[in-house]
């Protein structure tokens, strides 16, 4: 007897079967033969695996944004015309002594009758301990509103606060990101929440997205859902006035690359499995018409702006620009989402801890740290040449940027699509070298042994690896393969 047939084989004799004529010679004039070649595909269609429909809508969310000179002074307006009657306040050590709390938590003692208590144990890259910590005083107090004034630790520590303190009975891992947790989705209203960003960086005030450090298995991921955006960010361009350079780089560093990634992740309509209900669409869907708009914009701003803050962080213009293109960048990956940047980031900044240990300059923090912005950054050149293939005019459009040109200039027309990668690796190392970034995964103290461990750490990162272009399936041994390459291309340059 033949060998079975292999699944995928079935598949595609079912497929050849609807999209040509039946291969029965008689069964035009007998029934007979018909019947008996429906009834073998009936049967084979019992054991082929269904192939998932594709997305076919896009949604967009993102939390409503006030942005000016001073608006921090208004948040206790805010508070109390929301009916506020008990306000949970985070922030971390370091901005609890800064003019931006100063003037938020005036604002909120302005306000007559606004109790609230104080959360200033943040800390920078949080954990599954701080996060726990967190909750568990959020949970006591029971707050009604919250309010986070600080970078994206701060802001996605109280995201988090918010969704246990509704959901009080649940356990961290209910919510986080499949597979590395249940991804449940969040069905309850939760609190209101407003952001005061302090970093022209993450776009946490737009999104609903909150990461950490799962420490146990030295990667980071987190939580994605609508549910979670804040209902108010306020943007205030004084409240980055005392940030360190460094700081301003790295967060700037973020801009970049969620701008980047989103543009260039996978068309919506390519995303699969289309959900059976709403609830269940992700935040992060896919390239998008409205995320495009965003995104590119946020990139233009970012080549532009951030090279002027590195050199004088006193420019209040680029500062200004930055801190507008941060959350234009979060509207456009909070409704595409990110890819393989991010995706390997998480190992490169979790496994740092226990692995090179290496400290970033200008973080005032008591441990090894690769910031986020940078752990992102360290594989960007080698993604892009990995990516453009998939979609050479998007990549194209993005050259130009990073050349201070337009698509249409002879200079970038006139390369072909097969060496638009090589052109973006070059334009975008260029870039991340004017701004000190360390000289990828070498310079913060990997070595090529350490790629199968930074793969094994990127491989869990299903919900943006899904979307990144040219990977395929990534737990496979083509994706493996993949991600290898691009780290290892990435560890210098």
């Amino acid at each position: 007897m033949p060998p079975p047939a292999s699944r995928s084989t079935i598949f595609r004799l079912i497929n050849a079967s609807q999209h040509s004529a039946c291969p029965c010679h008689g069964c035009r004039s007998s029934g007979h033969h018909h019947g008996h070649a429906h009834q073998a595909m009936n049967q084979m269609r019992k054991f082929a695996t269904p192939v998932p429909e594709k997305e076919y809508a896009f949604e967009v969310a993102a939390s409503n944004l006030r942005f000016g000179d001073g608006v921090t002074r208004e948040v206790g307006m805010d508070l109390k015309n929301m009916k506020a009657t008990k306000v949970g306040v985070f922030t971390d050590p370091n901005i609890a002594k800064l003019p931006p709390m100063k003037m938020a938590l005036e604002s909120l003692d302005a306000q007559t009758d606004l109790p609230y208590e104080v959360y200033d144990k943040v800390v920078a890259e949080p954990t599954e301990a701080s996060w726990r910590d967190a909750i568990a005083w959020a949970r006591k107090h029971d707050f009604t509103h919250f309010l986070a004034v600080g970078g994206g630790s701060v802001m996605d520590t109280a995201k988090a606060a918010n969704l246990f303190t509704v959901y009080k009975d649940a356990d961290l891992m209910d919510f986080i990101n499949a597979p590395i947790g249940k991804g449940l989705p969040i069905t309850k209203t939760l609190r209101p929440l407003i952001a005061v960003p302090t970093t022209a960086g993450t776009g946490s005030e737009t999104t609903g997205t909150a990461i950490l450090d799962i420490t146990s298995k030295s990667f980071k991921t987190g939580i994605a859902s609508r549910a979670m955006k804040p209902t108010l960010g306020i943007v205030d361009t004084y409240n980055t006035d005392t940030c360190p350079t460094e700081v301003h780089i790295s967060a700037g560093l973020d801009v970049l690359f969620h701008s980047m990634e989103s543009y260039t992740a996978i068309p919506y309509t390519e995303r699969t499995p289309r959900p059976a209900n709403p609830i269940n669409r992700p935040a992060y869907q896919g390239s998008n018409p409205v995320a495009d708009v965003f995104s590119l914009w946020a990139l233009r701003q970012t080549v532009q702006y951030l090279p002027r803050v590195a050199k004088d962080k006193e420019d209040q213009e680029a500062r200004r620009q930055m801190l507008l293109a941060a959350s234009f960048a979060g509207i456009g990956f909070g409704n595409a989402g990110v890819h393989l940047c991010h995706g390997m980031s998480y190992p490169i900044s979790g496994l740092n801890k226990a692995g090179p240990k290496y400290k970033h300059p200008g973080y005032l923090v008591d441990h090894p740290i690769i910031p986020h912005g940078v752990s992102v950054a360290l594989t960007g050149p080698s993604v892009f040449q990995f990516t453009a293939p998939s979609a050479p005019d998007r990549h194209r459009e993005a050259l130009a940027i990073f050349n201070n040109t337009t698509v249409t200039d002879p200079s970038i027309t006139s390369i072909p699509d097969r060496e638009i990668g090589a052109h973006l690796f070059e334009s975008i190392a260029r870039f991340l070298d004017g701004l000190g970034v360390p000289r990828g995964l070498k310079a913060v103290g990997y070595k090529k042994s350490d790629v199968p461990m930074l793969v094994d750490g990127t491989i869990p990162q299903r919900r943006v690896l899904d979307l990144a272009p040219g990977v395929g399936d990534v737990a496979g041994e083509d994706g493996r393969e993949h991600l290898a390459r691009i780290l290892e291309s990435a560890l210098e340059y």
